[in-house]
């Protein structure tokens, strides 16, 4: 069976960004009842969104944050 990528979909959506979070979710909630279905394409290409949407929040919340930091900087500066 493909990985659920469930821990990291509870993880983005907490702490990341609560959107794509939330559809990592869906798709992490997927993978293993379409896997017992014999769905194995379906599965592990729910498998593999769940892990992309993910690190896209992750990603979101990094690219937040540098934002945010300059924006102090700048701030700071003038």
């Amino acid at each position: 069976m493909p990985p659920t990528n469930f821990v990291w979909a509870i993880l983005s959506t907490l702490f990341c960004c609560l959107p794509l979070g939330i559809i990592s979710i869906v798709y992490a909630s997927k993978v293993e009842s379409l896997y017992h279905q014999a769905r194995y394409d379906e599965a592990r290409n729910a498998s593999h969104k769940a892990k992309m949407y993910a690190v896209c929040a992750a990603i979101c919340m990094g690219v937040f944050l540098v934002v945010a930091f300059v924006g102090k900087l700048f701030d700071e500066m003038f």
